[in-house]
């Protein structure tokens, strides 16, 4: 499983017509550049979502499957993948203490963003002039979780995996300009001895 951690756009809390709180806005805006690493930048396509959103998400608080703000097969958590991104409602419980406290640092902006995980099952790499690398997330399938939280606790894992990702492609160019400059060297070596025999 893969986790992102991306920050919040235009999520805000609110109470429904009974009083009851709400948090909903967009988790992901597509086609928005995120760095990843030195070099390296990743984005998600549009659509990305749209069949992993049917799944049985849950919506967790710090990726602590103890607390569960919201699921989709309780109706708590709706999901919708729409022109713009990934846009959500969770149904706060208001007699769940731990999710009262998550939502109240949400509504102060103590808590700005979301992690996810999931899996990624269509994903293209652009490998740009200057070096560096472009990921573009073109669809993930399943989406486990949606998860405001603190701090983005999969750096240590998918982060360090994207940059041995990085590292390898970067050794693959550095081998093929060996190739290249190996062998434009022995096609002048060739022209020099073609030319000492015509002499």
């Amino acid at each position: 499983m893969e986790q992102r951690y991306i920050p919040f756009k235009e999520v805000t809390t609110r109470s429904d017509e009974n009083g009851s709180p709400i948090l909903e806005g967009y988790f992901v805006r597509y086609d928005d550049v995120y760095d990843v690493a030195p070099g390296a930048t990743e984005s998600i396509a549009r659509g990305a979502f749209t069949e992993s959103i049917h799944g049985d998400v849950r919506a967790l608080y710090n990726h602590n499957s103890d607390i569960v703000l919201g699921r989709v097969s309780a109706g708590t958590l709706e999901l919708e993948d729409r022109d713009l991104g990934l846009w959500g409602r969770i149904k706060i419980n208001p007699k769940d203490s731990q999710a009262m406290d998550a939502y109240e640092r949400i509504a102060r902006k103590d808590i700005q963003g979301c992690s996810f995980g999931f899996n990624v099952e269509k994903e293209s790499t652009e490998v740009r002039d200057d070096g560096s690398v472009h990921w573009t997330i073109e669809k993930v399938n399943p989406l486990f979780e949606v998860s405001p939280c603190v701090f983005p606790a999969y750096q240590s894992t998918s982060i360090e995996a994207r940059k041995r990702d990085l590292d390898e492609i970067k050794k693959r160019q550095a081998e093929a300009w060996k190739k290249r400059m190996k062998e434009r060297l022995q096609g002048h070596g060739t022209e020099t001895v073609d030319a000492e025999e015509k002499d």
